[in-house]
């Protein structure tokens, strides 16, 4: 095992139990040992907090965290753009309108995320298809362009209808903000599938990716159908954030930042790439959970306003970085 392995280990391992120490009822570090090695069930109520509410929020940050750094990753491999991140599609956008329908339709806040998820899906279908070529090739331009432009209009329909709805729509604006407050063990497990698949689809095709680095003319010429591999990855990563959206609501800049750190970490082959994005972002997500949790405790900030803390000046920094021309 390399030493940036074991460091990355015990990183995890710290910050998962810096995330379950974390909260207003102070539980000492002892007897939260204990009880997670279930050799203490005397306190019932000390019991609960720990498996039902902070081991199971660490544990969303975790999984949430592993989708959006492992598809920013892949993201800005498909798009040759080391700027690109899982909203470039039009998620974000269509997320936010999603919990609007849900709740103009009547549902409740529970189902904000899944109608959320819903219209990513939709809507990123919608744009990939308009951004097929004459020559039935996926042109990923327009598929940016197009993104941008659709998700300009759908942010302001999702303004105007929020500011319609009145004061009822802060719960919406709320959501938007991203949310770990409402984990369960049946979450986790439902974000459990896309984890999975994703991780059997990438290690599938780990070569395939290191070879969408090169032009389209190279990697036709061994033997790689360039428009359904594209089309199959746009599909896994809308897949994967739109569950995260589901469970978690919007939560900004992990997919910019992680792949970043990982490369100067691993370099840029996809083989070592995605799954230690997958794990820094489960990291990067958990710490900010606790910031969010633990700054100005008991009240708790949203994690998206973590994330964008510290994703702001990282995007700025990308974007003189490349206007200067040292990328």
């Amino acid at each position: 095992m390399k030493k940036i392995d074991i460091l990355i280990f015990f990183v995890l391992i710290f910050l998962v139990f810096l995330g379950i120490y974390i909260g207003d009822y102070r539980i000492p570090i002892k007897k939260i040992l204990k009880i997670l090695f279930l050799e203490d069930k005397t306190d019932y109520i000390q019991y609960q907090i720990i498996w039902n509410s902070r081991l199971v929020r660490v544990l969303m940050a975790l999984i949430v965290g592993m989708l959006l750094g492992s598809s920013g990753a892949v993201n800005q491999t498909l798009f040759r753009n080391s700027m690109a991140d899982p909203y470039i599609i039009g998620i974000s956008a269509s997320g936010s309108f999603g919990a609007v329908i849900a709740y103009i339709l009547g549902f409740s806040e529970s189902y904000f995320g899944l109608f959320g998820a819903f219209f990513s899906f939709i809507i990123s279908m919608v744009i990939f298809k308009l951004s097929d070529n004459n020559r039935g090739m996926l042109n990923l331009s327009a598929l940016l362009l197009i993104g941008i432009a659709i998700s300009a209009l759908l942010r302001a329909i999702t303004s105007l209808l929020i500011y319609i709805i009145g004061d009822d729509g802060f719960r919406i604006i709320v959501w938007n903000m991203g949310n770990l407050s409402g984990g369960s063990w049946k979450k986790i497990f439902l974000l459990f599938i896309p984890l999975i698949i994703s991780l059997l689809y990438f290690f599938w095709n780990r070569y395939k990716l290191d070879l969408i680095l090169l032009s389209d003319e190279e990697a036709y010429s061994l033997g790689i159908n360039l428009k359904k591999f594209k089309y199959q990855i746009l599909f896994i990563t809308t897949f994967m954030v739109g569950f995260s959206v589901a469970f978690s609501g919007m939560i900004g800049f992990v997919g910019l930042i992680i792949p970043h750190i990982t490369r100067v970490l691993v370099g840029e082959s996809n083989i070592k790439l995605i799954p230690y994005s997958m794990v820094l972002g489960g990291a990067f997500l958990t710490l900010c959970d606790i910031i969010s949790r633990g700054v100005i405790s008991p009240t708790e900030i949203p994690i998206g306003v973590v994330t964008a803390i510290f994703g702001a000046p990282f995007f700025i920094f990308l974007a003189i970085k490349s206007r200067k021309g040292f990328e």
